[in-house]
């Protein structure tokens, strides 16, 4: 049996423009993914997901992935869910070259789905890692990164970035323009995340700044922006962990985080001027400046979901958790640890 989890992320900076090539700074944060792998004598592949969806359930299929059996569970809820196992499945049968292997699965998550904290990609990026182990076909970082990419771009009909799924492999915060992915230094900035309970489709309102930007230029204007903002925001961070210091360790300053906090703020704005906002994220974001946040955004697809801020005190989580259409709201820290193996 091997267990490996991996954490979810927020964007700093730089949703949706990461798309179109554009760079992006998302941070990993500790909420995690744990999946469970255990090798079978066959070539079926059990799956136990209590988190996956509202009820839970569990699924056994033999060779093709696609076959669904029959469970006491929505169909969409076990086609959401059941995507990104079988994708991860796939990815670590053909990096060990055993495609007939077969795994008793268990998916435990503290991330909320769909919300824009890298739910899915920390599944799939814990889901190789753990099944390659089992089989005594561990896999290299940069491998690992780029095969859970892969099975979320089969997922996502290739609309997938790196972003997520490099986060959640390295930990900490990183850098990502198109192909290129590179960890980046960054002190343990204080997140609180505000979650609405709910979650936007990613595929139509990636569509839909798509249509934006074919249909006005001060669209694809918007989206080249936010690139120029996200690169002020590296400009910022550059220097801000001393050498030798770890990032866990290393304390931001007040003038940074009021620097990056406005950026946050800018990037909001552009962001919601692209359509992907919602009445409860810019609620959010409102109640979050005025309990003092440096900063506030949404972060990830938009539409619905979670908003991140910066604020070291516990005025922001505290009003968030008083605004109408927060569902929860909590503090985030840096995990500076990506992917990781644990004791079952």
């Amino acid at each position: 049996m091997t267990v490996c989890e991996a954490p979810g992320k927020v964007y700093l900076f730089g949703e949706h423009a990461v798309v179109y090539g554009e760079p992006a700074v998302p941070a990993a944060i500790e909420r995690r993914a744990t999946v469970t792998a255990e090798p079978r004598s066959d070539d079926h592949v059990r799956v136990e997901a209590e988190d996956l969806s509202l009820d839970g359930f569990t699924v056994e299929y033999a060779g093709d992935a696609g076959d669904r059996p029959d469970v006491d569970v929505p169909t969409p809820l076990v086609e959401a869910a059941m995507g990104y196992v079988d994708a991860a499945v796939e990815q670590a049968r053909d990096a060990a070259d055993a495609p007939d292997a077969g795994f008793d699965i268990t998916v435990e998550s503290d991330i909320p789905l769909g919300a824009g904290l890298g739910s899915s990609a920390a599944v799939v990026v814990a889901g190789i890692d753990a099944a390659t182990r089992a089989i005594g076909e561990p896999l290299d970082r940069r491998e690992l990164a780029d095969r859970a990419y892969r099975a979320e771009f089969e997922v996502q009909d290739g609309q997938a970035s790196r972003a997520d799924t490099f986060c959640s492999t390295m930990g900490g915060a990183v850098r990502v323009e198109g192909d290129d992915c590179e960890p980046i230094e960054a002190p343990n900035l204080p997140f609180v995340v505000g979650f609405d309970g709910g979650a936007g489709d990613t595929g139509e309102l990636v569509a839909g700044v798509d249509e934006l930007r074919e249909e006005y230029g001060f669209a694809a204007d918007t989206v080249e922006s936010i690139g120029e903002l996200v690169r002020t925001g590296e400009g910022l961070l550059e220097g801000a962990v001393p050498e030798g210091t770890p990032s866990a360790d290393a304390e931001p300053s007040p003038e940074l985080l009021a620097e990056l906090g406005e950026l946050m703020d800018f990037n909001h704005g552009l962001l919601a001027a692209l359509g992907v906002s919602a009445r409860s994220l810019d609620a959010m974001v409102w109640a979050a400046r005025d309990a003092g946040a440096h900063g506030a955004k949404l972060t990830g697809a938009g539409g619905g979901g979670c908003i991140v801020a910066l604020d070291a005190s516990d005025a922001t989580e505290t009003a968030l958790s008083f605004t109408q259409g927060c569902e929860d709201a909590f503090r985030a820290e840096l995990a500076t640890e990506g992917v990781r193996v644990v004791e079952p």
